[in-house]
């Protein structure tokens, strides 16, 4: 199967997680999203589309995603504005030269199979010669739709154009488009197949309507097969309204029925389920979910306790900038306590845990070193309570508002800006420049496994 296309740059931004309670790979993006989770059961199966208008950039995705892959395709053939506006997809179509470039760098900078998806050209001669032109770049094959890029699904599907393809070059074309004109059934994808001379088919919204499509014996009940769908979306926490939308798509003429509009209202993951009377296995999954998490953060603890440094000084604090003044923070007061004492500016080491991706830090302040032993949901927030770890230690002010007024504050009212101008409310004014930044890295070898049934 192929993942739906998701952008270089977006992936680019993400870091691999191992996700121990789901059993999955996660691809999380620095606002903590999840942009693509995959697992070890689909690792032979699914294939990673992207959209990109840049080889390099192509290649990094590439390279991040593709132990975890069966294979890598860049859509070339996607007529939606916001994967044209940017160059990619249909768009490369008129850029045969940018085309090649992405396809062979993949081809000569990664193990997996590279493939890619376009639409026709105007004329058959030209969509022919590009194919050949993209067979001589090495990709293991090439999937057709059938249509023009200003073509819709209500458009017949050119099955001749695509039948030229297939009898022009040697690598296996995939034919696509045909769900609208042919493809009711499972017999039909084998008409279509023969229509096409392709090597085999790609389907999309039939599947969508009904996933059992590729079922030899026939249709499963469309009830079963969601309910089945719902299954997976919970064990595998995928956000509600992409569950929401691809069940929307397989009730299709049923969405006006009393299931159908509690559907439309839902929520949640909760509400889907108690639609399709799942509210009881939701509930054992979560209990599942949640008994695994304990587990694992107590075993965290155990190995944090056990690695801990001895010589680190520690206590239970957290940073909350309501106790504080506008723009004046614990490591704002740490850093001038430094200067004044003339020792170095305090070094942090911040590191954020796979399993619940909480950060916590470690400053280094006259050779001593300082942390809270709570976790924090960001890197800024675990530095701060650092801070208030070592002030506190120190018997120095951290500037809380029920200390009153203090040097720093005189100092603001002054007109020191060198230290005291911030854009952000209840961030750090000056930051030293020799922070270390230390991520636990997950390799790709770490076994998945199996999901509990």
């Amino acid at each position: 199967m192929s993942h739906l296309e998701l952008i270089d740059i977006k992936m680019l931004q993400c870091k691999r997680v191992i996700n121990e309670v789901l059993e999955t790979v996660d691809f999380v993006a620095p606002n903590e999203r999840v942009v693509f989770r995959t697992c070890e059961r689909e690792r032979e199966r699914v294939v990673f589309q992207m959209g990109s208008a840049d080889a390099e950039r192509a290649l990094a995705v590439a390279k991040l995603v593709e132990s975890d892959v069966a294979g890598i395709d860049i859509n070339m053939g996607c007529p939606k504005e916001y994967s044209t506006k940017g160059g990619m997809g249909a768009a490369l179509l008129s850029d045969p030269d940018k085309i090649e470039s992405i396809l062979t760098t993949l081809v000569k900078g990664i193990c997996k199979p590279v493939t890619c998806k376009i639409r026709i050209l105007p004329s058959v001669e030209d969509t022919v010669n590009l194919v050949k032109r993209i067979e001589k770049t090495g990709i293991a094959a090439i999937a057709v739709h059938g249509r023009k890029k200003e073509e819709r699904p209500q458009h017949p599907v050119h099955c001749d154009v695509i039948k030229a393809i297939s009898e022009a070059v040697s690598i296996p074309v995939i034919a696509n488009g045909g769900s609208h004109d042919f493809i009711k059934e499972y017999a039909d994808i084998e008409t279509f197949e023969k229509a096409t001379a392709a090597s085999s088919v790609m389907i999309a919204r039939a599947a969508m309507w009904n996933p059992s499509i590729f079922r030899k014996d026939g249709f499963c009940p469309l009830k079963d097969v969601m309910q089945d769908y719902i299954k997976y979306a919970v064990r595998y926490d995928n956000h509600y309204t992409n569950t929401k939308y691809c069940l929307c798509q397989m009730l299709r003429e049923q969405l006006e029925t009393t299931q159908g509009k509690k559907l439309h209202a839902a929520q949640s993951t909760q509400e889907i389920c108690e639609v399709f009377e799942m509210g009881d296995f939701y509930e054992e999954i979560t209990a599942i979910f949640e008994a695994k998490k304990t587990s694992l953060e107590t075993k965290t603890q155990d190995e944090d306790d056990q690695m801990e440094d001895p010589d680190v000084i520690k206590m239970a604090v957290r940073f909350d900038k309501r106790e504080y003044p506008p723009q004046l923070t614990p490591k704002m007061y740490l850093l001038e306590w430094c200067r004044k004492e003339k020792h170095p500016q305090p070094v942090y080491e911040t590191v954020q845990r796979p399993l619940d991706r909480l950060f916590c830090s470690v400053v280094t302040v006259a050779d001593r070193k300082y942390r809270s032993t709570l976790w924090d949901k960001s890197k800024k927030l675990a530095e701060q309570a650092a801070a208030i770890v070592c002030l506190r230690t120190l018997g120095v002010p951290e500037g809380k508002l029920c200390e009153g007024e203090n040097h720093l504050i005189t100092k603001r009212k002054r007109g020191d800006q060198e230290f005291l101008i911030s854009r952000d409310h209840g961030e750090d004014l000056a930051e030293p420049s020799h922070k270390k930044a230390n991520f636990i890295e997950e390799t790709s070898d770490t076994a998945v496994p199996k999901m509990p049934r």
